[in-house]
Formats: structure tokens, sequence, C-alpha cells
């Protein structure tokens, strides 16, 4: 699929090429990836877009056929839904460093409950920013119902998260070498946990131990680092005015880790 994203792939095909059954295939890779094959390749594809749009010049008409979509419109809608913003907006604000986004609320008046717990980092050797985010899809898009970003190993609160069932995600995104192309900026590490079942009044511990970033791991649509907007706690408050000093201009930092 990483290779291959640009093509018509079928269940079929993909199956065939792991010389296994589509049902067990399907079934197989679901338990190692959180997702189905189909999900998996348009996370890929919208992803690959994501680059393109801050590295290219090409038309988002071009970009949507590059990568593997026949319909300009089917593209638009589903990179919007995904990352937060259409494809136009995602270059503009890449290219003018304005990295808010209004967080959408639910009608009605679910009370929220917390979650709280360690987030434990691999080895790693250059300062990072570590988000923190419950989603309602194991892939990581739109924007999370509660958030909180760390520069290391540490504690990590979420608060007024809805009730209903949502999946814990964590990133470590490197901000050394920030020049470099947005295409090596993979996240260092990640970090995923089963579906949490969210209910009125509940305070939930859960820790989050985050290994070396591998092709089996989903790709982060989300428009990072829109993410910081939302922090609720201190924690996120402090790291945002360090990593502000630390690197001139919001520019650069939308563009450090917008992927």
């Amino acid at each position: 699929m990483w290779d291959r994203y640009h093509e018509p792939l079928s269940l079929d095909a993909m199956a065939d090429s792991a010389f296994l059954s589509r049902f067990y295939f399907s079934r197989l890779f679901r338990s190692k990836t959180g997702t189905s094959p189909g999900r998996f390749l348009t996370a890929i594809r919208l992803y690959k877009a994501k680059h393109l749009l801050l590295e290219t010049d090409m038309s988002v008409t071009d970009i949507a056929y590059a990568v593997g979509y026949n319909s300009l419109g089917t593209f638009i809608s589903r990179f919007t839904r995904s990352v937060g913003i259409s494809p136009a907006r995602y270059r503009w604000l890449a290219e003018h460093g304005i990295p808010q986004l209004s967080q959408p609320r639910s009608a009605g008046s679910r009370r929220a409950a917390t979650i709280s717990g360690k987030v434990v980092l691999p080895p790693i050797d250059v300062p990072v920013k570590v988000y923190v985010g419950v989603f309602d899809s194991p892939i990581v898009q739109g924007l999370p119902a509660a958030c909180d970003i760390l520069e290391a190993s540490g504690d990590y609160l979420l608060t007024d998260v809805p009730e209903g069932e949502w999946y814990l995600r964590a990133a470590a995104i490197a901000l050394d070498d920030i020049s470099a192309r947005p295409s090596t900026r993979r996240p260092l590490a990640v970090g995923a946990h089963e579906p949490l079942s969210v209910t009125v009044g509940t305070d939930l511990t859960v820790d989050l131990e985050l290994h070396a970033t591998g092709v089996f791991d989903l790709p982060i649509l989300i428009a990072l680092p829109e993410l910081d907007g939302h922090v609720t706690g201190s924690r996120g408050r402090r790291s945002r005015s360090r990593d502000e000093r630390r690197v001139a201009g919001r520019t650069r930092v939308v563009g450090a880790i917008r992927s």
C-alpha cells in the first residue's frame, strides 16, 4: 500500500499479494493495524496528499489523481473530513502560518469525563512534542474530543471527554531539523489503546507506552499542530511557550510538525 497507493488496489489484489484469501487477509490485517485494508489505504492516500500540497505546486485536481482518486469531489470530501480542513485551506495555512482551528462542539448537554495516565517514550535523542488525544475512530483524523501536549515522558490529562466510545492515541513529533521536507517528518513514535467506553462521571487511568513508528502504524491525518489550540491543561500551555522561544516564527512551527 505504501508503494502502490496511487493504483486502483482492490481487496482481492491486496490479498493476492499476501498469498491469502480475502477474508483471512482482512481479518489478519485488522488485528494487526486496528482498521480495515480499505481504510488504511485511504489514510495513506490522504497522508501522501498532505505532502504533495506542501511540497509541490500541483493543483488540487492533479493531486487527487496522483494519490489514486478518480473523483475530485470524493477526494476533497474525504480530505476535509479526515484532516479537518479542505486541501486548499490546508495549503494556505501552511504558507501563512496560522495554526488555529475552531473546535466543533456537539449539541446537547452530555456530561464529560476524565482520562489520565502516564506516557512512556522509547529512547529518543531529539526534542519532541508528544500529542495525546481521543478520537472517534482508530485513525487519527478530524479534531480530537480532548487532547494534551507534553515534551517528554510523563503524565497526561484529558478533561471534558464526552460519553461514548473513544480511541486513545499518542504521537511523538520531532522538533529538530525543521527545514526538512514534510515526507521525512513522520512521527518518531506512536502509541494506541483499545477503545475506551466513557460514561457519565468516569475517571479512567490509562498508561501508554509508545513504540518506534513502523509500516503497520496508521498515518496521522490531522493537521498538526492545530491540536495546540485545544489543550485544556496547563502543561500544554507551558510546552507551547517553550517551543515558541525555541523556534522563531509561527510559520516555521506549522511547517515543522504539520505532518
